[in-house]
């Protein structure tokens, strides 16, 4: 087992004696609060930073790195504080891997398919287009041996890897112009990320990458002509709706985006043992928060939306099938050329072949009678 590995599985057994207040020799509760049990190290003080990709208006996305920090104070008894600082405070957005790996920032809070220029398998990480949705996702890494695979593709980066959030699938995003085959796709200049981008530019898009706190200007300019993020709660609030009118669904570049909390890996490894079980428990929280505030908030905000001057529009299949072929395509060539994206390729593409057996058949069934369509 790898030394990545040992800590995961360290954290694990840690992170269950603090769910069940089990009381160790590290670990002793003494009535935390809402936090939880509270961390007894001999007194040691740390101060770290975290810096986020996202801006602090996003609530629910930066939201959760607030959380985590809370979090981690009330457990320590404010022994182990650590500030978080919104996209640009220290490093830009998109920067983030590269000031936790240095040793800039202590951690950061992104999403891994932003580096896939660095490394094409932490798009795996976050998510892959017309892959796993939010729980799907949750289980690939936690349960079924995913979270050690990208560990070891954060190991040459001096990171290590812990539960940020989901968003749940998103939306496809604000369009300018409709769009209703892939010819209307051909030169739209679009800020799209990870994979879902390599795959729109396999279909004519001419692809931008853009932090959250940057987009609206570029699409109100006119240097892009489309846009995605999340879905309505966030895109609201970044006001999309005034500069484009067209807002397409799903989002099948995104179907469950996973977030993480990055961590240097030596910062981490001189931790104590208890404060790494800290952090292991209250990124669980962090995620938990998130995907519960996407959840409770999308509904009001997509309903808000529809009562504005916009159109709200499904892909056209010609779209959604032309994508998935180019997007299978891509993965199969990365993986023809590299041992290692194979390997986790076929590892992926097993679990999510079961996984949708499995959710096509009760979840599904559900779905399509319960759910109205629109």
């Amino acid at each position: 087992m790898s030394s990545t590995n040992q800590d995961r599985a360290s954290t694990l057994r840690r992170r269950d004696l603090i769910g069940g207040a089990a009381a160790g020799a590290a670990l002793a509760s003494c009535g935390g609060g809402e936090g939880g049990p509270a961390v007894h190290t001999g007194g040691k003080r740390i101060q770290w930073r975290m810096q986020s990709s996202f801006p602090s208006t996003l609530d629910a996305m930066f939201g959760s790195a607030e959380v985590f920090c809370d979090q981690v104070a009330a457990m320590t008894d404010g022994r182990f504080r650590i500030r978080p600082y919104q996209a640009g405070e220290i490093v830009p957005g998109l920067e983030v891997l590269d000031a936790v790996q240095k040793g800039s920032v202590h951690m950061g809070q992104t999403a891994g398919y932003y580096y896939i220029g660095k490394a094409p398998m932490l798009a795996f990480e976050t998510c892959v287009p017309f892959g796993l949705n939010a729980r799907q996702q949750s289980a690939w890494l936690d349960e079924a041996g995913g979270a050690e695979l990208i560990g070891e593709v954060l190991a040459d980066f001096n990171c290590v890897a812990l539960a940020g959030g989901n968003t749940g699938t998103q939306m496809g995003g604000w369009f300018r112009k409709e769009v209703s085959s892939v010819e209307d796709l051909q030169g739209l200049k679009m800020r799209i990320p990870g994979l879902g981008g390599k795959v729109m530019a396999e279909l004519g898009v001419s692809v931008k990458s853009l932090p959250g706190g940057e987009i609206y200007q570029a699409l109100e300019r006119g240097a892009i002509d489309a846009t995605e993020w999340v879905g309505p709660y966030d895109d609201q609030k970044l006001g999309f709706y005034e500069v484009a009118k067209n807002y397409y669904f799903p989002g099948w570049w995104e179907p469950g985006p996973h977030l993480s909390f990055y961590v240097n890996k030596d910062q981490w490894e001189g931790l104590p043992e208890s404060y790494r079980a800290v952090l292991g428990a209250a990124s669980k929280e962090a995620a938990r928060t998130m995907q519960t505030r996407y959840d409770a908030r999308n509904p009001g905000a997509l309903a808000e939306l529809m009562a504005r001057d916009i159109t709200i529009r499904p892909f056209a299949d010609s779209i959604m099938t032309a994508a998935r072929d180019a997007s299978e395509q891509l993965l199969s060539d990365a993986a023809a050329g590299d041992a290692a994206y194979g390997k986790l390729l076929a590892h992926w593409r097993k679990f999510r072949d079961e996984s949708f057996g499995w959710f096509g058949s009760a979840e599904l069934a559900y779905a399509n009678f319960a759910f109205p369509g629109r």
